[in-house]
């Protein structure tokens, strides 16, 4: 949802600044920029130490 969510305000800020006067390919490059930042977040989030879930023994160790 969030990929979709930045996916649109990029392409939102790519007609705003194409309007005023950007030219069109620079513009599009901040929408990429933006959507490259939000799905490297959303592939790192679940890494982070806090979100990691619960810590348990996994379920086959390798020596009991």
């Amino acid at each position: 949802m969030g990929l979709l969510l930045t996916w649109t305000a990029g392409l939102v800020l790519w007609i705003v600044l194409w309007a005023i006067g950007a030219k069109a390919f620079d513009a599009f490059m901040l929408t990429v920029v933006l959507l490259v930042t939000a799905a490297i977040g959303h592939i790192v989030w679940p890494m982070l130490p806090g979100n990691r879930g619960t810590d348990s023994t996994p379920d086959n160790p390798p020596y009991t």
